[in-house]
């Protein structure tokens, strides 16, 4: 034993600068069963605290938002305190934390030795690691090996792959019409029967491998209820080693179903990280010799009944180890996921159950500084720049320790998984058409200016582009698209780049030009780009008129302060007077 306290030390994947924040707080640690114990792979910041006390969670808020962020696959395996420096007493403080919340989102005490308290100094920012062996023992034993993974997405995209299921529900309810107070209970219970279908003897997972760049592809399987095991602890679950694919489809790997040949010009998670399909099927059918015919029941109402559908978007995504066997990443992590991801949605509809239901969409993001995809469940209704909205994201930037100056969990950041298969039937992607960020390389003028320029990567839009003939007409049309693909490329909108047409047809419904404008070829100027810029991306416009070319010196110091400050893209326009 004293040989191994002496060997044990922490591997820190996150990025330093998120583990020093010198604010007094409290943050979780967070690790995977898959991967070499005290492996941290991120921090999440407790937001719901007791009143006056950062260092005391209100765990059934944080439970619930942990549940819904973190993957499963990943798990608090500590806290960290920042404070003061009263080391072990901070560093117990830590461990019953993390403790109590691993019974908040596990239900038991199972995983709860070997927990990391860490406590930082919120002067130095210096951290030190504990580590508490089990609930029953009173000692703590220091860690001051401490390592910092120089590629933490290419550590996890080699240690493991993903698992991504999607399922649409629409459930039916009926509900006596003389009692509508009925419709909650009678709701939550067909709920947890739809949860308990995903355990049903007779439910089937199709598991469908990553297609490689030579065309080759592993045969999808095809894996029953009664063929998984949902009573063993994923702890007690043997890791495979050396498994052939003739092997029992009950012990297949999920290193099956990745690919074999990984980029080497990306280690971005999302990129190079391997996704492995999973689609749940509800026939109960099965393959039968004997012949039959469909049965239909009718079943009278015995009074009055109301009838509603209530609509679910299930989207999981899970981490696990290649070498972990596929029917323990169904039973252990989507199964579970599914489940956790319908109750949660269940509750945000209860209260409206019998109004207009909230549009709840899970998405991925895998933000930069953040290492891993986490999961947030958006509510549509009222579009991404409602306030409550707006509110949502940036508590979640608190949360992941993300910067308040850019949009990194819109809609248009998620990660797009038709994308990503797209690239990998297509492994030799041709480039973009369109010239990126051409300024670049540029050298300036002026001998010892200063520069000052748009940052970002943009689209660089110019005459006759396409093949499209807009010469002497079309400019102000081109520099709309240069900065809307700036917009683009931010990750501030997810529509698409607009066509000459499409420019003119968004000022006709603004009532600035006539229908007859469609399909013209007049030009528009400054003014008419605000307007559609204002429709299209809600984006205001400031507008600076110089009376000549001589006179723009004058007006170098608030272009400079604008780059400085804002980032975005200046067009200059010349107009033309006859």
């Amino acid at each position: 034993m004293e040989n191994e306290i002496e060997t044990r030390r922490i591997r820190v994947l996150c990025r330093k600068h998120i583990t020093t924040n010198k604010e007094h707080s409290l943050q979780w640690l967070i690790g995977s069963p898959f991967l070499p114990p005290f492996t941290i792979i991120s921090t999440f910041r407790c937001l719901h605290t007791q009143p006056g006390d950062p260092f005391s969670p209100d765990y059934t808020k944080e439970s619930d938002d942990l549940r819904t962020l973190l993957l499963r696959g990943f798990d608090v395996i500590g806290t960290l305190l920042v404070g003061n420096t009263i080391l072990e007493e901070n560093a117990r403080k830590a461990v019953g934390a993390a403790r109590r919340m691993k019974k908040f989102l596990s239900g038991n005490d199972r995983g709860s030795c070997n927990l990391l308290g860490a406590v930082a100094d919120s002067v130095s920012g210096d951290i030190r690691f504990f580590v508490s062996a089990s609930e029953n023992s009173a000692g703590l034993e220091t860690i001051n090996t401490v390592t910092y993974e120089d590629y933490p997405e290419r550590y996890l995209s080699e240690t493991g792959c993903f698992l991504h299921c999607k399922l649409s529900i629409n459930l039916p309810i009926y509900f006596p019409a003389h009692s509508p107070s009925d419709a909650e209970g009678i709701f939550s219970s067909e709920t947890e029967s739809v949860a308990a279908k995903f355990k049903d003897p007779q439910v089937a997972f199709m598991i469908e491998g990553v297609k490689e760049a030579s065309g080759e592809v592993t045969q999808p399987i095809i894996l029953r209820g009664v063929d998984l095991d949902f009573h063993t602890d994923l702890s007690d679950v043997k890791i495979l080693k050396d498994i052939t694919k003739e092997s029992s489809t009950k012990i297949r790997p999920c290193s099956d179903f990745c690919s074999k040949i990984k980029p080497h010009s990306s280690f971005t998670l999302e990129k190079s990280a391997d996704t492995v399909q999973v689609t749940v099927l509800l026939n109960k059918c099965g393959s039968s010799t004997e012949s039959a015919s469909p049965i239909a029941e009718y079943l009278p109402a015995s009074e009055p009944a109301r009838y509603l559908v209530v609509s679910f978007k299930l989207d999981v995504l899970c981490y696990t180890v290649k070498d972990l066997p596929v029917t323990y990443a169904i039973s252990k992590l989507i199964v579970p996921g599914l489940i956790d991801q319908l109750t949660t949605m269940k509750k945000a509809l209860l209260p409206n159950l019998l109004a207009q239901h909230p549009q709840l969409h899970p998405y991925h993001f895998c933000p930069p500084g953040v290492v891993h995809p986490i999961t947030v469940i958006y509510e549509l209704s009222y579009g991404e720049t409602e306030m409550k909205q707006v509110e949502i994201r940036r508590s979640l930037h608190l949360r992941l320790g993300l910067p308040l100056d850019r949009p990194l969990l819109l809609i248009a950041n998620a990660i797009n998984f038709a994308l990503k298969h797209k690239m990998e039937r297509n492994s030799i992607r041709k480039g973009s058409v369109v010239l990126k960020d051409v300024h670049i390389g540029i050298p300036s003028s002026v001998s010892g200016g200063l520069v000052s320029q748009v940052e970002g990567s943009y689209e660089y839009y110019h005459y006759l582009q396409d093949g499209f003939d807009d010469s002497g007409w079309g400019c102000a049309y081109r520099s709309l698209q240069t900065i809307i693909s700036w917009f683009r490329l931010q990750h501030y909108t997810s529509i698409d780049v607009p066509s000459h047409r499409e420019i003119q047809q968004a000022l006709v419904e603004i009532g600035d030009k006539e229908p007859s404008f469609i399909g013209s070829r007049e030009w528009i100027g400054a003014i008419e780009l605000s307007f559609v810029l204002d429709k299209l991306l809600g984006v205001s416009c400031k507008v600076i008129n110089v009376r000549s070319g001589a006179e723009l010196p004058e007006k170098c110091r608030e272009l400079a302060l604008h780059f400085e400050t804002q980032g975005t893209p200046v067009m200059i326009v010349q107009v033309v007077v006859f």
